[in-house]
This record gives structure tokens, C-alpha cells and sequence, in this order.
């Protein structure tokens, strides 16, 4: 048992060292005899009672404690919703009007394939994460593993948990699409009726998949770490030739033509396949657009009933391997595993050298805190994992003579996905660090170490460990598109920048709105203080890209095939935009350095004085 869970078994609950409600058994389960279960269906209704008195006491805590980041997550997701809406009916009626009829029903299968095929995998794959965090990292699963209940009980309590957070996103990017497609080929009634039933039977498919993965791929790494390595590293050894396979077998230099369209169509074949549930939810949707009732019935039928399974086959996998799986994590290495995960930390040690001795040891600390912790590399790896993959299959074709403004437009927009993504990293897991320090400050407190060293430890984790993944996926997308030097440079210093205010924004906020009450960083990142970090952190993209990133794409921009330059067209206007670009690179640096300082500043000015 975690000994920062103290139970009341009189109370019937479960309660954190702050004295906060973790968890309340249910009073039917408590008062079974010894050694007997309940009835499957009376468990079902003591945990459903469970989940409303779980349910019942978030929407308070939100409305009471985070009703502003209640407020501005529910307007992002409205302007969001509405600017996918938009763009895909524009994008559905451009196709409408511009591709012929019998042309347009294989483009439309493709574009569903591939949508549903990327959105089924990441499903999947954060279905996964969300499992091993509320299976093997909840406090309470502990606790209602002591109690007469079927572990598989547990499961569904978690499951749901997982289906409820990893669905959201899925359905706020399938809805505006599926439904301005509907408006755009003028579909009938029940395309709008069958859509959510065709969404909710998909979504528990790959969500049960990634579940028997996570629990299946625990057990096994836990027995077998160096074959399950070395299977690893051969898929990634594998992966990585079939994408520079892929990325060198390049397509006609025709764009738009009928050649490109049929390498296009064959390059993504594999999305149509017969046996993936995204095929099945896309035909789904297409025959009940185009008024045949009864194949999107049957089609529907096929997802419900595979749903069904897959989750039987989850519920039978954690009947079979959750409790064996859930000692096993929490018993702790043995001395054979942690010999080799300290040759590690020793070549860390030693790449920490030009750091002063404290702070090397206290970024040691946060390394390993990092490697233990499999939610947060995990995250990191699968984003910019996808990041690389998709730079990677960009397309330069001939953008000499076509487009070259959008080639500019590419770049620069690329680089605000990974300062967006750079953003939504350095809030969820670097804003909580010192709001973590505190709760065990009184260990730290007895060494002899300066309160700002610890600050700038958190700091320089942040960004030494941000700035080369981010450095490198922006040197990619550059080189991909061929982007002219000067523009790779600019982008460079953008990122560096990028980097180091973000770092110094994160660090500085979390130590002077901390919040030592909580112990959960996904709750203290979704607090005021997460809140106003990640709006401040837009600021700085905004702003960084605007000086050096935006007048490089006004002044290199060609927006028709062959045709003339800002520079060529508008010398006078050039010239400005020449000194716009010079003046915006040189800013960068002093524009990261302030949005750093500044928090840091007033961070180590609370955090020197704070009581613990």
C-alpha cells in the first residue's frame, strides 16, 4: 500500500496526507461476508453508484476551483469546432465542384480512410497511455484491489476513465467533419442519426485494443526487458528504412495530374483494406450519405458487434493478469535491472559536466524521474515521433515554378506546430515540478543547496532537454522543403528562443503560483496557474514567430506558378520587409531571454521566501 494513502476503514474511504477524498468503497462490498463476492450485477450498481459520486464531486471541484480554464477550454473548443467545420464544407465543396463524379467517390474514400486510420491508431495508442497511468499509477487502485471485488470490476471502473479522455478529441475532430460532409452532398436524415452510433460502437475498438496492449506489453516487459528491447529496436531499425524507402521513391513532378492521382490512390491503398474497423466506419457513413439504409445498418452491426468483443477480451485480459501485473510494477526493480539503468545515469552524469556540481546532480534527479515515469516519455516519444514521420513525407515536387509562397507558408506553419506542441509539453510537465518539489521540500531542505539552484535545475532540464528534439524536427521540415538558408537559420534561432522562453515561463509561473495541495501534475497543469502559463506561452509564439517568422514568408512568397516575389513586385516594400526580417531574427533571442527572465525572476523572489 502507498504510504501516502491512509485508510479509514470505519469511514469506508480512502484519503490522501492532505485529507482530501480519494476513494469510497461502496458499502455493499464492505459488508459482504469474508471470502465471498457479490453478485456480478449488484457490483455493477455499487461501482455505478461509485462513478456518480466520483462524477458528482469533478464538475464541482471544476466549477469551484477551475471554472476559468472551464470557460476558455469550452470557447478554444467552440472556435476550433467551428474553424474545422468550415474548412472541411470548403474543402468538400472545392472537390464537389472540381473533381469529376466518378473521381470524387474514390477521393472521398481515401481522405475517410486515411482520417479514420490516423485517428484510430492514436486512439489507440493514448488509450494505452491513460491505462498504465489510472491501472498502475492511481493510488486508489490499490485500495480497491484489498476490497471482495473482481479485478476486472477495476478495470471497467478505469476503463471508462480512459474512454471518456482519449474519445473527446477524437469526437470534436470527427463531428464538424462528418457533418459538413452530410450538409455538402445533402445526406438524408438518418446519415445524422446513425453517425453518433457509428462513432461511439468505433471508438471502444481501438480503445480496447490499446487497453489489451498496455496490460499484455506490462507483463511481458516486466518478465522479458531484453527481448522485448531487442524486438523494439528491430521495429524501429525497420520503420526507419521503410521511411526513407518511402521518402525516396519520389512521385511525378506533375502535380494535379492524372499520374500523381493514381500514385497518390496506391500509395494509400492500405486504409481501404476490408478487415480495418476504420474502413467499416467510413463505408458506414458513405452508404448511409448516399441513401442506402440497410448496408450502413449492416456495417453498423459489424462495428457494434467487434466492439462488443474487444472489450469482452479486455475485461478477460485484466481478469486474467491485472493483479499478477499491478504487484509486479509496484515491487520495484531488482538489483540486475538497476545495475544497468546506472551505467545510464552515469553517461548522463558525465554528458552534465559543464554544469556546476549541484545542479548536475539535481538534473540527474529530474532524468531519472523522467525515465521512470513511462506517461511522460512516452507522450514525448509518440508526438514527435509522429512529428519526424510526417516531416519526413513532405513533398517538395517542382516548387521551383509552383507555389513557392506555399512552400514559405509550409515551413513556417510547421514551425508552429512544434512551438504549439513545445507549449502544451512544457505546461503539462514542467509547470508541476515545483509544485511536486514542495510536497517533499523538507527532504531537500536539509541539504546544502540554495533555493534559486533548484529553479535553475528545473530550468536547464527544460531546456537543454526541449531544444535538441525541436532543433532537429525544424531542421528536417526545412531541409525537406528545401527552404533557402537563410530561412533555416532564422528558423534555428526561432526554435532556440523558443525554447529557452518557454523553459523560463514554465519554471518561473510554477514556482510563483504553486500548488503544494495537490498531488496529481495533470491537476496542477489544469489549474489557474497551467492555465495562465499555457495563454502566455501562445503570447511568446505569436509574438517570436510574427518578428522573425512572418516577414521572411511575405518577402519569399510566390502564390501563383511562376510567379513574381513580394521583392520583385514591390521594391520599396522589399526593403521594409528586408529590415523587418533582420531587426525580427536579431529580436528573438532578447524577446525569448526577456519572457524567461522575467518569471524567473519573480519565481525565485516567491520561492526564496515561501514557507514550507
Amino acid at each position: 500500500m502507498n504510504r501516502a494513502i491512509h485508510i479509514n476503514s470505519a469511514a469506508q474511504e480512502i484519503r490522501s496526507p492532505t485529507g482530501c477524498l480519494v476513494e469510497r468503497a461502496p458499502r455493499e462490498i464492505l459488508d459482504s461476508p469474508a471470502g465471498c463476492l457479490i453478485s456480478p450485477w449488484r457490483e455493477g450498481k455499487a461501482f455505478a453508484r461509485l462513478r456518480r459520486c466520483i462524477l458528482r464531486t469533478l464538475v464541482l471541484q471544476t466549477v469551484r476551483e477551475s471554472w476559468l480554464q472551464l470557460i476558455i477550454m469550452l470557447i478554444l473548443s467552440a472556435v476550433l469546432w467551428l474553424a474545422l467545420f468550415g474548412l472541411s464544407a470548403d474543402g468538400f465543396l472545392f472537390l464537389k465542384n472540381t473533381i469529376p463524379a466518378d473521381l470524387l467517390v474514390d477521393v472521398i474514400e481515401v481522405i475517410f480512410g486515411v482520417f479514420f486510420v490516423t485517428l484510430m491508431i492514436m486512439l489507440a495508442v493514448s488509450s494505452a497511455i491513460l491505462i498504465f497511468g489510472n491501472l498502475f499509477r492511481s493510488p486508489d487502485v490499490a485500495f480497491l484491489l484489498t476490497l471482495p471485488v473482481r479485478p476486472e470490476r477495476v478495470f471497467l471502473l478505469k476503463y471508462q476513465d480512459a474512454l471518456l479522455l482519449s474519445s473527446w478529441a477524437f469526437l470534436l475532430l470527427g463531428s464538424p467533419v462528418l457533418l459538413s460532409y452530410g450538409m455538402v452532398v445533402n445526406a438524408p436524415w438518418y446519415y445524422y442519426l446513425l453517425m453518433p452510433l457509428l462513432l461511439i460502437a468505433f471508438i471502444h475498438i481501438p480503445a480496447s485494443f490499446g487497453s489489451i496492449l498496455c496490460m499484455l506489453l506490462v507483463h511481458r516487459i516486466l518478465r522479458r526487458p531484453g527481448l522485448i528491447a531487442v524486438i523494439a529496436g528491430g521495429i524501429a531499425v525497420l520503420g526507419l528504412a521503410w521511411g526513407i524507402w518511402y521518402v525516396r521513391s519520389a512521385l511525378t513532378e506533375q502535380v494535379l495530374a492524372p499520374e500523381w492521382f493514381q500514385q497518390i490512390f496506391a500509395r494509400l491503398r492500405f486504409t481501404q483494406h476490408r478487415l480495418l474497423p476504420s474502413w467499416w466506419l467510413s463505408t458506414a457513413l458513405l452508404e448511409a450519405s448516399r441513401h442506402e439504409l440497410m448496408e450502413s445498418l449492416a456495417f453498423l452491426g459489424v462495428l457494434a458487434a467487434n466492439a462488443l468483443f474487444f472489450r469482452q477480451a479486455a475485461i478477460w485480459t485484466a481478469a486474467g493478469v491485472l493483479r499478477r501485473v499491478f504487484a509486479e510494477v509496484n515491487v520495484g526493480r531488482t538489483a540486475k535491472r538497476r545495475a544497468r539503468l546506472r551505467q545510464v545515469d552515469r553517461l548522463v552524469y558525465e554528458l552534465l559536466r559543464p554544469f556546476p556540481a549541484q545542479t548536475r546532480v539535481l538534473l540527474l534527479k529530474d532524468f531519472r524521474l523522467f525515465r521512470r515515469d513511462p506517461v511522460q516519455w512516452t507522450q514525448f516519444l509518440i508526438f514527435f515521433g509522429l512529428l519526424v514521420l510526417y516531416f519526413l513525407n513532405i513533398r517538395r515536387f517542382s516548387y521551383e515554378t509552383y507555389y513557392q509562397g506555399w512552400v514559405n507558408m509550409v515551413s513556417l506553419l510547421n514551425l508552429a506546430v512544434v512551438a504549439l506542441l513545445l507549449s502544451t509539453f512544457t505546461t503539462r510537465f514542467i509547470f508541476p515540478m515545483i509544485s511536486l518539489e514542495g510536497r517533499n521540500f523538507w527532504i531537500l531542505g536539509l541539504l546544502p543547496l540554495r533555493r534559486e539552484t533548484l529553479l535553475w535545475s528545473k530550468f536547464w532540464f527544460s531546456a537543454v532537454g526541449t531544444v535538441i528534439p525541436c532543433c532537429a524536427l525544424i531542421l528536417v521540415s526545412d531541409s525537406m522543403l528545401r527552404v533557402s538558408p537563410a530561412i533555416v537559420l532564422t528558423h534555428q534561432l526561432i526554435c532556440v528562443s523558443l525554447c529557452i522562453g518557454l523553459s523560463g515561463l514554465a519554471v518561473g509561473l510554477g514556482a510563483k503560483i504553486p500548488n503544494f495541495r495537490e498531488p496529481s501534475p495533470a491537476r496542477i497543469a489544469a489549474g489557474f496557474g497551467g492555465t495562465l502559463n499555457l495563454v502566455l506561452s501562445t503570447v511568446l509564439i505569436v509574438v517570436l514567430l510574427g518578428a522573425a517568422g512572418l516577414p521572411t514568408h511575405l518577402l519569399l512568397g510566390s502564390w501563383t506558378p511562376g510567379g513574381a516575389t513580394v521583392a520583385e513586385l514591390r521594391p520599396d516594400l522589399a526593403r521594409t520587409l528586408h529590415w523587418w526580417w533582420l531587426l525580427g531574427t536579431l529580436a528573438s533571442p532578447v524577446i525569448g531571454v526577456g519572457f524567461a527572465a522575467i518569471p524567473l525572476w519573480l519565481g525565485m523572489r516567491a520561492f526564496r521566501s515561501m514557507e514550507f
